[in-house]
């Protein structure tokens, strides 16, 4: 279970981020509310992830499943391209991210 709290999280949280950008600086009120209430329950369901797994452990799947969502939301959804440099980055954090999942002795299975 506590690897779906930590997938409505990530799903909360790309959302709350593409919605982001769309608010042109919180002046448009429905991207806005998205914003705010994805990040809120985020943040809720992160936090319900954090009762079995170590913070670290934590904010590194988070976070780099998040970064992967964001970043082939940008290219397919608005258009915005990345270099060989960020691809390798992008790739790099995939790769912890498997290596926390499939060797990690800390992640609850």
């Amino acid at each position: 279970m506590i690897y779906v709290y930590l997938t409505v999280a990530i799903l909360f949280e790309v959302a709350a981020t593409t919605a982001l950008k769309q608010t042109d600086g919180f002046t448009r009120l429905t991207p806005s509310v998205i914003t705010l209430v994805g990040y809120g329950l985020a943040f809720y369901f992160l936090s319900l992830t954090l009762r079995v797994m170590p913070v670290g452990v934590v904010y590194a799947l988070w976070s780099g499943m998040g970064i992967l969502a964001i970043t082939a939301i940008g290219w397919v959804w608005f258009r915005q391209t990345l270099d060989w440099p960020a691809l390798v980055g992008i790739g790099l954090i995939v790769a912890g991210v498997l290596v926390i999942n499939l060797f990690s002795k800390t992640v609850a299975h």
